[in-house]
């Protein structure tokens, strides 16, 4: 009678914690290259579903059109730009400038290169739950990071969150590649990806804590040259970055607004998951999964745990506790919760591991949890794609002034929304009223800011018009808040006429009296 051998996405699942040559062992017994683009296109594909439908509907919100307009200014004037704000994520900026120029920039073009970078982040996430545990817990690992809400709302915003989050799997993947079969090349590779890494966003090279865990167990199993290697290429990767993050430290001041509470730490799973229900879930079976993540625990513990952490610790002084900000952890939770259940299902009885009922087991098992938590989150990924309850309707705004304008007509802004910017984005491709306040453009100034008329009444000379864009819209006139010398200016020369009221937005017209 022939003894009974497990097979070995079994084996995986039983002995998670097998060291780093079982990889190698996996792919040249046959689960291989076709498991390895199972594990990558299924979970891909499943977040391109998610992201992609609805790309340009919801309207670009204020720090789109940040990114919108760093990335079609001049060369030049970029290069002013981030002089003074914004150097952590130039490269990004730099990227969309080419892209633009080939792309467009629509709101679904725009945001294309992000929902890429999400279905990407997905298949990686199923790689690395391959390499790491079995087939079957990248797969399902991959596809609940496919379906959380979160996930698709970053990767519908044109912002670099999606880009961290790919290339700090991407780097992490490649590490445990350059421990398993050392190289030159792959250790090159690995000091690169920190490198983007750090390009797309600084808060993700936290990443780097859990890989000094996997480094130090090679170590100690005895690689004499793992710790060596891996200095070489972080440093690489870090030195690349040193420039930037060097001037960086002295813009820090530019996210001085976000005053982190205590509140916002208890309400973190809901904003990272997409409600209390499912971030409670998921990060219960986290930390089941940590029980039996084996050697990766550490590395997975210190990914999804220690940047929260961190950030929320030095907020006062650094402001970082975004959930935005800390969008890369979500692939070590729903790896942990991965683990966790494959490893639940291969002890559920003894005798279903033998021959292939737990294949099918597996294969249904990772069916229904990632069935049920789409079911559960669907609602939250439809809501990812409306427009931002808090921010205004710019949009609509533009079409008013559209519908409405005549030549001669002039524009003028208040408010604390970045209306300037916004507008000139949805008017970008029609004809727009002259900005009759703006005495120095943002170019000029090498900011964000436009600098605002000193003589009002001087300025306003020769404009009979003006369309009124007022995101004071609480129920106090639009001109509260406006610097008192133009208001008195305006409401000297020109008297209310047509308003609409839109999304936290007002448009008015003022006709010379």
């Amino acid at each position: 009678m022939t003894a009974y051998t497990p097979s070995v996405d079994e084996t995986a699942a039983q002995e998670p914690e097998d060291d780093a040559s079982s990889d190698h062992r996996r792919s040249a017994d046959g689960v291989g290259r076709g498991s390895a683009w199972l594990a990558f296109l299924l979970p891909a594909l499943v977040a391109a579903a998610c992201v992609v439908p609805g790309l340009g509907g919801r309207q670009l919100w204020r720090d789109e059109h940040a990114t919108w307009w760093a990335s079609t200014i001049s060369w030049h004037d970029l290069g002013r730009l981030i002089g003074s704000i914004d150097v952590v994520i130039a490269p990004y900026y730099a990227a969309m400038h080419l892209w633009i120029d080939v792309a467009g920039d629509s709101a679904a073009m725009l945001r294309l290169p992000e929902a890429l970078a999400m279905a990407v982040s997905a298949g990686l996430v199923g790689l690395l739950g391959r390499r790491m545990f079995a087939v079957r817990t990248g797969v399902l690992a991959g596809l609940l990071f496919a379906v959380v809400p979160m996930v698709t709302r970053y990767g519908q915003e044109a912002r670099p969150y999606a880009f961290a989050t790919m290339f700090a799997l991407l780097a992490t993947l490649w590490l445990i590649r350059a421990l398993d079969k050392p190289s030159l090349r792959n250790w090159t590779l690995y000091g690169l990806a920190i490198a983007a890494t750090g390009f797309s966003h600084l808060v993700a090279m936290a990443v780097l804590a859990g890989h000094v865990w996997l480094v130090f167990l090679a170590k100690k199993r005895g690689d004499r040259i793992a710790h060596y290697a891996f200095a070489g290429a972080a440093l690489l990767g870090l030195s690349i970055t040193f420039p930037m993050v060097a001037q960086g430290t002295g813009q820090s001041g530019q996210i001085a607004w976000n005053v982190t509470t205590t509140k916002d730490l208890t309400q973190f799973p809901d904003t990272l998951f997409g409600s209390w229900i499912t971030g409670g879930v998921v990060m219960a079976l986290g930390v089941v999964g940590l029980m039996v993540a084996g050697r990766y625990s550490v590395l997975l513990a210190a990914w999804a745990v220690l940047p929260p952490v961190l950030t929320f610790l030095t907020a006062n002084q650094l402001h970082l506790f975004l959930p935005r900000y800390l969008l890369f952890t979500i692939p070590a939770w729903t790896l942990l919760v991965a683990a966790a259940l494959t490893r639940l299902v291969g002890r559920l009885d003894p005798e279903v591991r033998r021959g292939t009922g737990v294949q099918v087991l597996s294969g249904l098992l990772v069916a229904a949890v990632a069935a049920g938590y789409a079911f559960v989150a669907w609602p939250a990924i439809g809501d990812a794609k409306k427009d931002l309850p808090m921010e205004p309707d710019f949009r609509g705004a533009a079409n008013v002034v559209a519908a409405g304008e005549k030549s001669g007509d002039g524009m003028i802004f208040n408010g604390g929304m970045s209306e300037r910017r916004a507008m000139a984005y949805e008017l970008r491709d029609r004809k727009a009223p002259k900005d009759v306040l703006m005495e120095y453009t943002p170019q000029e100034n090498g900011s964000y800011g436009a600098t605002e008329c000193r003589k009002p009444a001087s300025c306003l000379k020769g404009t009979d018009r003006l369309w009124l864009i007022s995101t004071v819209s609480d129920g106090r006139p639009p001109l509260t808040g406006m610097n008192e010398k133009t208001a008195a200016a305006i409401e000297k020369s020109f008297k209310a006429g047509r308003t609409v009221k839109l999304n936290h937005i007002v448009v008015q017209v003022l006709e010379r009296k």
